[in-house]
C-alpha cells in the first residue's frame, strides 16, 4: 500500500461512481486510499459495482475484492457505512431500509448533519438526469461510448508518459468542451440544489456526473464527489465541519494512470 502524506482521520467521507467490475475503475488506488483513512461516516454515493458492465463483460480481480473487504472492515470497526445506490448498481435499491446487510445502512437518500450545523441532503442523482430516466436505451449507449473513450485514453496516456508526458484525461477534456455536456452539468447542479431545498436541506451530496465539486447555488452547497474512472476524487469532512474535495493523484503527487498500473 502507498503511504499518504495527507491527514488520514476526517469526520465523514463521501466517495461515488467508482464502477467496481470494470476495467476502467482505478481500484489499486481506491483500495490504497480506503485503507488507509479513518472517519466516523462512510457515504457511499452510488454506482460503486457496475452491473451494467458486470452483465456485459465479467472483470473482478483482486484489488476489486479488496476493496469490498475494506469497506466491511470499515464498518466492523465502527464507521457508520451508509450505501446510497445509483442507476448502475439500481439492484441494490430493492434491498433500502430492509436491514439484510446489518453493518452496512441501505438507503435510496440519507440527510447528514455536519459538525457545524448544516442539513445536507445525499443522494446519486441519477433521477434529475433526463436521459437515465426518460431514454434508458440513450443511457446505455453514453455509457458505451464513455468506456470507449476512457480505453482510448489509456493508450493515449501511455503514449504520453513514453515520451515523459503528465497524465491527462481525454475524457475530461471532451466533457468539459463539448457545449451540450457543459449545459447538462449546469442543469444537473441547479437540478439537484433545487431538490436539496424543497427538502428543506442547506446542501446536497451527490454523484453520477463523474465530476467533483463544491460550490454555492442559490444559497445551496452543491457537492459532487467525483468518481473513481477518472479523477479520483472524494469529498470529506474536516473535524469542524469543513468540507473539501481530495484529488488522490494530486496528493499522490504521481500520474493517475500509473495509480492503475
Amino acid at each position: 500500500m502507498d503511504t499518504l502524506s495527507w491527514p488520514r482521520y476526517f469526520r465523514s467521507v463521501w466517495i461515488s461512481d467508482t464502477h467496481l467490475g470494470t476495467r476502467t475503475c482505478q481500484a489499486k488506488a481506491l483500495r490504497s486510499f480506503l485503507s488507509s483513512l479513518r472517519c466516523e461516516q462512510l457515504y457511499l454515493v452510488g454506482d460503486i459495482i457496475d452491473l451494467w458492465q458486470l452483465k456485459k463483460n465479467w472483470y473482478w480481480d483482486a484489488d476489486h475484492d479488496g476493496c469490498v473487504q475494506t469497506v466491511l472492515r470499515m464498518a466492523q470497526n465502527g464507521t457508520h457505512v451508509v450505501y446510497v445506490p445509483g442507476n448502475h448498481d439500481e439492484f441494490a435499491r430493492g434491498y433500502c431500509g430492509s436491514g439484510i446487510f446489518r453493518i452496512i445502512e441501505m438507503a435510496e437518500h440519507a440527510f447528514h448533519e455536519t459538525a457545524d450545523g448544516r442539513r445536507l441532503l445525499v443522494i446519486h442523482g441519477d433521477e434529475f438526469d433526463g436521459v437515465v430516466k426518460y431514454a434508458r436505451w440513450l443511457a446505455f449507449l453514453g455509457d458505451t461510448s464513455y468506456q470507449f473513450a476512457l480505453s482510448a485514453n489509456r493508450w493515449f496516456n501511455l503514449f504520453r508518459r513514453t515520451f515523459g508526458y503528465p497524465y491527462w484525461s481525454l475524457s475530461a477534456y471532451l466533457k468539459r468542451m463539448v457545449k451540450n455536456a457543459v449545459s447538462f452539468i449546469s442543469n444537473f447542479e441547479h437540478a439537484l440544489a433545487a431538490e436539496a431545498k424543497r427538502r428543506g436541506a442547506d446542501g446536497v451530496v451527490c454523484g453520477h456526473i463523474h465530476h467533483a465539486e463544491i460550490k454555492t447555488i442559490d444559497g445551496v452547497t452543491y457537492c459532487n464527489s467525483g468518481d473513481w474512472v477518472e479523477s479520483l476524487t472524494a469529498l470529506v469532512e474536516h473535524p469542524d465541519g469543513t468540507l473539501e474535495v481530495l484529488r488522490y493523484a494530486e496528493l499522490q503527487r504521481v500520474p493517475a494512470l500509473a495509480l492503475a498500473s
